[in-house]
């Protein structure tokens, strides 16, 4: 896994592990594309790219709106460290325009302040990115994840678990 910075070909991005009061984290199952595992089959949590000059803390407030319409919610942790991961070789050239071979992602843990009516997996001005959304226990994630992130993730679920349930 490359670091931050060592190779250009990696999209930088946000990682957001949403966390309601009972300790559980917020996923939504992707529809929109279809993968080599099939199409509907993967949960993640809200995830996406950080324009030039933003900061991971605005990017990261932005995505979980964007994709979720959640406003509601405050930052409790930053991930000590930087996460790539690469896309399978037949997505490589394909996914973002060709532009990268994988993503290199900072991770933070918000706690949901609101209210399950604020989520909207359609928020206006977004393209949609999830077809439904749960709340689910951290000890389930690595599980319902695509399996080319999975690593990425156990290295999340090490540094935020003392946050949840």
């Amino acid at each position: 896994m490359a670091k931050h910075g060592e190779i250009a070909a990696y999209r930088p991005c946000v990682g957001v592990m949403l966390i309601n009061r009972a300790g559980l984290v917020w996923i939504g199952r992707r529809f929109d594309k279809q993968n080599e595992e099939g199409k509907g089959l993967w949960w993640q949590m809200p995830q996406g790219g950080i324009d030039k000059g933003e900061d991971p803390r605005a990017a990261a407030l932005r995505e979980l709106a964007e994709e979720t319409a959640v406003t509601s919610a405050e930052i409790i942790a930053e991930a000590a460290h930087w996460y790539a991961y690469d896309l399978p070789e037949h997505l490589i050239g394909k996914s973002w325009n060709g532009k990268y071979r994988g993503q290199n992602q900072k991770w933070l843990a918000l706690r949901f302040t609101g209210e399950d009516s604020e989520i909207d997996l359609a928020p206006p001005g977004h393209s949609q990115e999830f077809d439904q959304w749960r709340w689910a226990r951290m000890d389930e994630l690595i599980d319902l994840i695509v399996p080319f992130k999975r690593q990425v993730y156990e290295q999340v679920l090490k540094e935020f678990r003392h946050l949840g349930a």
